[in-house]
């Protein structure tokens, strides 16, 4: 068998279906570009001086830009433990993703709509 990057993840159990294997990969992918969605609203909202409140939009963009920034680490995390348990034929891992952006987004929704209110 020819190496294979990560070797944590093709050394476990043996391969999967390869459908499932790359809708894991796009999943990843899925996740990369939300992660580059997420830093060009960022870098946006501070650019392009919009009539907000200075403070709250800064802190909406700096929120964005630091989500931005740690999602791909998470992303590949996830694809990794995914990969794992595929190989191993165990339930595949809950996301982690999606709840926590579940969360963040209307959070940071709300704190664009007062610095829009206030400014």
């Amino acid at each position: 068998m020819r190496n294979r990057f990560p070797r944590s993840v093709y050394d476990t159990g043996s391969d999967p279906d390869p459908r499932f294997t790359l809708a894991n990969e796009r999943t990843l992918l899925a996740w990369l570009r939300t992660s580059l969605a997420l830093l060009a609203a960022g870098v946006a909202l501070e650019t392009l001086g919009l009539p907000l409140q200075p403070t709250l939009r800064l802190v909406a963009s700096v929120a964005l830009v630091v989500l931005a920034i740690a999602l791909p680490p998470v992303a590949w995390l996830s694809w990794a433990a995914t990969e794992r348990a595929m190989r191993r034929g165990e339930p595949l891992p809950s996301s982690v993703l999606a709840p926590g952006l579940t969360v963040a987004l209307p959070v940071i929704g709300l704190v664009i709509l007062a610095g829009l209110l206030l400014g």
